[in-house]
Formats: structure tokens, sequence, C-alpha cells
């Protein structure tokens, strides 16, 4: 199993997620969303897991002009702006290979075990 979470240090979800894994004696790589992101690849790869990019954007997210912009733009160029501003994708992201889920999600995290 080659768990990583995607979050920021600040979310709670990501916190309950590191929780999880660390109380299971499951070994994971946290990236700080904030410092680094997602690279293409990853962010492909989450996006084919968990159903689209829609499913990924967080609609709760600060920034309403970004959020707007997104409804107007074709999926290549959301997918660029999405890259370019990883803040307002759902956290946490965790990766286990090719499978991925977005929030909270222990009921499939088990199946992964």
């Amino acid at each position: 199993m080659n768990i990583q979470i995607f979050g920021t240090k600040k979310c709670f979800d990501t916190k309950k997620a590191e929780r999880y894994f660390k109380e299971r004696g499951i070994k994971y790589q946290f990236i700080d969303m904030k410092e680094k992101g997602m690279s293409r690849g990853e962010f492909t790869n989450v996006k084919q897991a968990v159903g689209g990019i829609d499913a990924l954007v967080n609609e709760n997210a600060k920034d309403k002009e970004l959020l707007t912009l997104l409804n107007y733009l074709s999926d290549d160029d959301k997918e660029e702006k999405i890259l370019e501003n990883p803040q307002i994708i759902k956290t946490p992201v965790v990766r286990n290979g090719k499978k991925a889920t977005i929030g909270y999600n222990p009921e499939v995290w088990i199946s992964w075990e």
C-alpha cells in the first residue's frame, strides 16, 4: 500500500485522515497543497478515480470568482486553472496507486487494507 494524503495542515478532515492511517500503523506521505500541490499525473489519476473534475472542486472554497470562472471554461482549461489554484480542491485527497478518495472516507480505505 502506497498512501499519499494531499491536504492542508489546518483542514480537520485531513487531520482525521492522517490519524486514521497512523492508528492502523499504515505509512503514508503527506503533501501540503498550499506548499506543493499535485503534479499533472497525480491530478489525472485522481480525476479518473473520483469521476471527473467536478468531483474535485470544493464548491465552498473562498475564491468565489475562480469558482464562477470554472463554470465557463472547457474541461482542459478547467484542469489548468485547478492545477494553478489547488486551494479549490476538496481535501483531503487520499491516493493509493490508481485508487483515490476525496474527503474523509474510511469506508473505502478499509477495503484498501
